[in-house]
């Protein structure tokens, strides 16, 4: 089909001789209106349905409150949003949506039956992951004005937002559309459309989109259920689940960020569809506290930091992999030490698999099926082999080689091998995603009745490695999805194991409905940096489909014929992730002020003179081969003042200036890159008093030394 034409902008003086922008174009596009008549009328029909249920099914139910109060309501007729109102109009202004029985409900849906109600604001991950995907429709519906452009996929992302769309082969988005864009959304903003929720029949649905053959291609392949769910927001109807927020006028902030091309559903050989980011708040304030964040990330990009001390780099001949430098390979061995010698106070063994397997092993463990795409494979003497992806299989095949006694368990077998993914080319951003990596992977084989204790454990070492690097961090429960393998009683016990072990562990954690592996109930870590910024690092899995798959077993007590064998349970758990992620979020986090156990630039020695050269190669020297990063400033054309200065703006933690006195003693001036004075110390109590701080891991070395 031919495709709209665009609105066309125009600028019209306003009071006080400033400008304001208004849009004008034709009217609004024929499929357009053919659409809205055809929602009308079945509108109609669902309210003339929904009065009926009304009066014919209303009655009082109960609607309890997480406080515990209680409050009456009418079946069919009151909504989550009256409800607020009761409580506090504060209330139902900060609320984004509601949660009924567990699940995310709108607002302005009524309730039919006793109902468990929560609230939830822009603060939670769920509020934000529903506002930004409103914000995805208001945007598709302003490009779908602006442009005339087929709409395909609007979903939120960590960060925001974006919606994909297809416009003809002559036309494209380009960076001086998305100001104009923006004042489009603004407007549907300040119109406060009502985001209104529609049930529909697989027919009507194909009546609603025939006119975009993308959506039409979403409800062949997606919709399998005889109805779906549609939404409107003022000329939009889009296919979509919701839940939404209540009109448009909530989302009070909203900026267009920037355009990039995409693929229909990643499939290279597809449409080529243009894409739009945004991000948007429920206040101007946020926004503007958020512009700023971005500004401050920027300063502390990874990518930035490892150029300017030459931690790492990356090579168009190996693309996706690091080449990590001595001082980033200094970084990146001590957060592999740190996990190692916690691993030895845990009771885990560390262990060494293959690289390379047969493919028959990801077939068996599952993987083939749904991640082959994303494996490096090759074929070897007519056998499909692939570098490892993951190294639970692996892990599988160890525990299984010889049969197991009760007396072994819980067996923790740890792994740094290294981890290959086929990442698609352009997802590949700096040590955030990578093709070649390593994980602090561990895997616990347990019994049913050692669950707990274990989960406890993983909980503990989460927080005694996070609490070392600084970071907060939040718990999320996913639970039981859809499509899940194995009992449901067996689910609904390790869920209730999880959420016990989270409840006594007293830090904050939120509930994921459905988010849970197919294997089994998870709990995912977030840490919070230095900039407010959230990040997905440690997990904690319970999987009993795989020691199923690989039929682990092991023997509970030793009879004359044998114990009759038992199967394990596996945890599947990380706390760092993957190292090089970690390293960059590290990084970032301390904007290259690597705290001194871990710094990759822990001493200078700057010499006064060349009378003094000497005696700072003997100290050089004497710190370097105690194991610390020590280099040597032996540059007499500078002043003193400059390599002090030099020194700080290259984050060394420390700077040992000697001269003759310092010579005469047998001593270094300690400076701190805070400009911390610590005066003159003799090498052996200079060395005593680092190796202190190193050990204690503290993030402010330089004030207490």
């Amino acid at each position: 089909m031919r495709l709209a034409a665009p609105w066309r902008g125009r600028l019209w003086p306003r009071g006080g001789g400033g400008l304001c922008r208004h849009y004008q174009g034709g009217p609004v596009p024929a499929h357009v209106t053919e659409r809205l008549a055809y929602y009308e009328k079945l509108k109609a029909a669902a309210e003339g349905r929904l009065a009926q249920r009304a009066s014919e099914e209303s009655r009082r139910i109960w609607i309890s409150l997480p406080d515990g109060r209680a409050v009456e309501g009418e079946a069919w007729k009151t909504t989550p949003y009256q409800v607020a109102l009761r409580i506090s109009p504060s209330l139902a202004k900060a609320s984004v949506t509601s949660r009924v029985n567990g699940t995310l409900h709108d607002l302005d849906r009524p309730l039919e039956g006793d109902t468990e109600l929560e609230f939830v604001d822009f603060a939670s991950r769920d509020g934000q992951t529903l506002f930004w995907h409103s914000s995805a429709h208001v945007l598709g519906g302003a490009a779908e004005h602006f442009y005339g452009a087929l709409l395909c996929h609007g979903p939120s992302t960590e960060n925001g937002f974006f919606y994909d769309m297809y416009l003809d082969e002559q036309r494209t988005v380009h960076g001086k559309d998305l100001p104009v864009l923006e004042e489009i959304c603004k407007g549907i903003v300040g119109e406060k459309h009502p985001f209104e929720r529609l049930e529909v029949s697989r027919e009507d649905l194909k009546e609603l989109f025939k006119h975009n053959k993308f959506k039409l291609r979403i409800i062949d392949e997606k919709v399998s259920s005889p109805t779906a769910t549609v939404y409107r927001c003022g000329t939009l109807i889009d296919l979509c689940r919701g839940p939404h927020v209540r009109h448009t006028g909530t989302i009070r902030a909203l900026k267009l960020l920037k355009n990039a091309s995409a693929q229909w559903q990643g499939d290279p050989t597809a449409e080529a569809l243009q894409r739009i980011y945004g991000i948007s708040f429920p206040s101007a304030k946020q926004l503007s506290e958020w512009e700023h964040a971005q500004e401050e990330a920027a300063r502390r990009d990874h990518r930035r930091i490892g150029k300017d001390q030459e931690l790492f780099f990356f090579h168009e001949l190996s693309p996706g992999s690091s080449f990590f430098l001595p001082k980033g390979t200094h970084i990146y061995t001590t957060l592999v030490d740190f996990i190692k010698g916690e691993y030895l106070k845990r009771g885990f063994s560390e262990v060494i698999t293959p690289n390379i397997y047969n493919a028959k092993l990801w077939e068996l463990s599952g993987h083939w099926q749904h991640y082959a795409e994303n494996m490096f494979s090759f074929r070897v003497n007519n056998e499909t082999l692939a570098l490892k992806p993951m190294n639970c299989p692996g892990h599988c095949l160890m525990f299984g080689h010889r049969p197991r006694s009760w007396r072994e368990l819980p067996l923790r077998l740890a792994d740094f091998g290294v981890l290959h993914r086929n990442e698609p080319s352009g997802s590949l951003t700096g040590l955030t995603r990578v093709r070649r990596f390593q994980q602090d992977d561990a895997h616990i084989f347990c019994a049913l009745d050692q669950l707990e204790g274990e989960i406890r454990g993983c909980l503990d070492f989460l927080q005694a490695v996070y609490s070392v690097f600084g970071f907060a961090f939040r718990f999320y429960l996913a639970t039981r999805p859809d499509k899940f393998l194995g009992d449901s009683d067996l689910w609904d016990q390790a869920e209730q194991l999880l959420e016990k072990s989270l409840r006594g562990f007293g830090q904050p954690w939120e509930l994921s409905p459905g988010d849970g592996a197919f294997y089994g109930p998870k709990v995912d870590v977030q840490i919070q940096d230095a900039l407010g910024r959230y990040h997905q690092c440690g997990t904690i899995q319970l999987d009993f489909q795989m020691p199923l798959r690989f039929d682990l077993t092991f023997t509970r007590q030793v009879l004359k014929d044998g114990g009759a064998p038992e199967r394990p349970v596996m945890i599947h758990r990380a706390v760092l992730g993957s190292v090089e992620r970690m390293l960059a979020v590290l990084a970032e986090n301390y904007g290259g002020k690597w705290p001194f156990w871990l710094s990759p630039s822990q001493i200078v020695v700057i010499p006064i003179g060349p009378d003094a050269e000497g005696y700072a190669n003997e100290v050089h020297q004497f710190f370097r081969q105690a194991g610390f990063m020590a280099d040597l400033d032996a540059d007499f054309g500078s002043t003193l003042n400059r390599k002090i200065r030099k020194a700080q703006l290259a984050q060394y933690n420390f700077q040992f200036v000697v001269g003759r006195q310092e010579m005469s003693n047998r001593t270094v001036n300690v400076r701190s890159r805070d400009t911390h004075q610590h005066g003159q110390r003799g090498l052996q109590e200079t060395l005593g008093r680092l190796r202190e701080l190193q050990d204690s891991r503290v993030r402010n070395a330089e004030e207490l030394f």
